[in-house]
């Protein structure tokens, strides 16, 4: 069997897809690496999952305010790709695989120069950017879409978007994250490294719409009919709520003091985010393709609040996606002081999210790192 390199870091949207076909490869019998940047958060993630991880240098290509790439991003950048050519060089492996994401370059570049067959995967609609700059050597891309924008199709195999497929029994889920049995159970999640807006904002909408008691209002109250589908997460009894709150890191300092008189809302800097999905009986998060494919897995109704300063607007698009699925709600930022409220209590109604939720389900690319590790082996060196 061969060595495949993952490159991939920056956010957990480019990670841990990466994480998800790491163990469908190793599964098979693959050794499996990942390559991003030094210090970076896959580094932690990679110590975390047991991964094999190497760092290098990533230099970010955001652009100046006079319209140019910062010329000291572009320094660190070729210097992670001599770096990388240094560790591809000593590992030998068989192909490298790339997520997107600015800390991903280096290691595709790297590659291309050496002759290692690389694949992609892309997971938004619009090729990004730095995959723009790679795309031309790649053997493949794997895609989350039928269709991508400014991508060959002759490259393009539709395999999903990759998650981790892995379920906790609620009970398990509740205890190890602290929480209770029976209430009604939202999940806050801004990305894996937080967003400052929904960290400002949701906990006073919240605190609003539920009162400091923390209960739904009259007409509300949640079923358990929920229990009968086919995924983990089935509270509401009794009218009660509970919130769990991932701010990132940098932000829960700024957070918990907000919310300490509120004993149903918890704050955290990070949370297990496969037991948060386990026990969500609804999500309030940004719109990122990782984020939705993994509520779709956990059959989760969201209510999504799309980044505006994203990509082409690429959030945006996402979410309307899942609104025309009828697996959630777009709230757009601008309107979110007020229509954010309204969304909330329109989605905790048991009849309204056993829709949603079933509808989730129904998007659902279940198999998707097998599919894309099926693509990865055909171009093993």
């Amino acid at each position: 069997m061969s060595l495949v390199v993952m490159a991939t870091g920056g956010t957990g949207g480019h990670i841990y897809p990466a994480v998800a076909t790491a163990r469908e490869l190793s599964r098979r019998g693959h050794e499996v690496l990942l390559l991003g940047q030094r210090g970076g958060m896959e580094e932690r993630v990679a110590r975390e999952q047991g991964l094999p991880f190497e760092g290098v240098d990533a230099g970010k290509l955001a652009r100046s305010g006079q319209g140019r790439p910062d010329p000291r991003e572009l320094l660190r950048a070729g210097q992670g790709v001599l770096q990388a050519r240094s560790v591809l060089n000593r590992l030998k492996p068989g192909v490298v695989v790339g997520y997107g994401g600015f800390a991903s370059l280096p290691g595709v570049l790297a590659a291309q120069s050496l002759g290692v067959p690389t694949v992609l995967h892309e997971q938004n609609a619009r090729l990004g950017l730095t995959q723009r700059l790679a795309v031309r050597k790649a053997r493949a891309v794997g895609t989350a879409y039928e269709r991508v924008i400014g991508l060959n199709p002759a490259l393009a195999t539709m395999v999903g978007m990759p998650v981790r497929e892995e379920r906790l029994p609620r009970a398990e889920a509740l205890a190890r994250l602290g929480l209770q049995e029976g209430p009604l159970t939202i999940f806050v999640m801004g990305g894996s490294q937080g967003s400052l807006f929904l960290n400002q904002t949701v906990p006073d909408v919240l605190r609003h719409a539920f009162g400091s008691e923390g209960l739904l209002p009259p007409g509300h109250e949640p079923s358990r009919g929920l229990v009968d589908l086919d995924f983990t997460g089935a509270g509401g009894a009794g009218g009660g709520v509970q919130v769990l709150h991932s701010t990132g890191p940098r932000w829960l300092s700024e957070v918990a003091p907000g919310v300490q008189d509120l004993e149903w809302f918890e704050a955290a800097g990070y949370v297990d985010a496969v037991a948060a999905w386990s026990v969500a009986d609804l999500a309030i998060t940004r719109a990122g393709t990782s984020t939705l494919a993994e509520a779709a897995y956990h059959g989760v109704p969201l209510i999504m609040v799309p980044l505006p300063e994203s990509a082409e607007n690429h959030q945006f698009h996402n979410a309307q996606a899942v609104q025309a699925a009828g697996a959630g709600l777009v709230v757009e930022q601008k309107n979110a002081s007020e229509a954010l409220g309204r969304a909330v209590l329109e989605c905790a109604a048991a009849g309204t999210r056993a829709s949603m939720a079933e509808a989730a389900l129904g998007r659902a690319q279940t198999g998707a790192a097998g599919r894309f590790a099926d693509l990865i082996e055909r171009h093993l060196r």
